[in-house]
């Protein structure tokens, strides 16, 4: 893979102040309680954690940690949720938006509370989010690799390295767009948070 930007080993990232490989970080859309994100250089974990309603059909109520980029890229890390919780379609993701708008374009796979993980879409602005359901729940690793204007899904379950899931979706970015961690917990009332190593 020919990448311009390669975030896949965030363990081995070099800390850039609090954030990491991240640049920058903020809440999108409406969301009841601000939102948190570190890096921990020792663990090479970032945490994300976010109040927020959704982020499905129209709607951007999420904690985002980005970094402007251009070209090709591929993001990967493994995502466990902190905590117990009864809500099934909590979500955090890995994330390409074209920009940090309610509505963008915008794609990632997001892994859900009940372990569905899905590629998430959303075409054109102001837009419907589709998705694509990976046949493997709860992988251990999630990657998204964005080659030309085609943003490819692979998984891994324990043990094994990510591999291509078969999801796929084209969708062109302009340069520059934003790439990062998302964490959104699908009742903004509550405030989920998830590490991304």
């Amino acid at each position: 893979l020919c990448a311009s930007v390669l975030l896949s080993t965030l363990a081995s990232a070099k800390a850039e102040g609090d954030l990491g490989i991240f640049t920058d970080q903020g809440d999108v859309g409406t969301v009841s309680k601000p939102g948190t994100g570190a890096f921990d250089p020792a663990q090479g974990a970032y945490s994300v954690g976010a109040s927020g309603a959704n982020m499905w059909f129209k709607e951007d109520a999420m904690h985002f940690v980005w970094k402007k980029v251009s070209g090709d890229i591929s993001i990967a890390a493994d995502i466990q949720f902190v905590g117990e919780n009864t809500q099934p379609h909590r979500k955090a993701c890995l994330v390409i938006r074209q920009n940090l708008e309610p509505g963008s374009a915008y794609v990632d796979v997001a892994r859900h509370g009940d372990g569905l993980t899905s590629l998430q879409f959303r075409e054109a602005p102001g837009g419907v989010t589709k998705e694509i359901q990976s046949n493997v729940a709860a992988p251990r690793r999630v990657r998204l690799d964005k080659i030309g204007d085609t943003v490819y899904l692979s998984v891994s379950r324990a043990g094994e390295e990510p591999s291509p899931s078969g999801a796929s979706f084209k969708l062109r970015f302009s340069d520059p767009f934003y790439v990062g961690l998302a964490v959104s917990a699908h009742d903004d009332k509550a405030f989920e948070t998830a590490v991304f190593s």
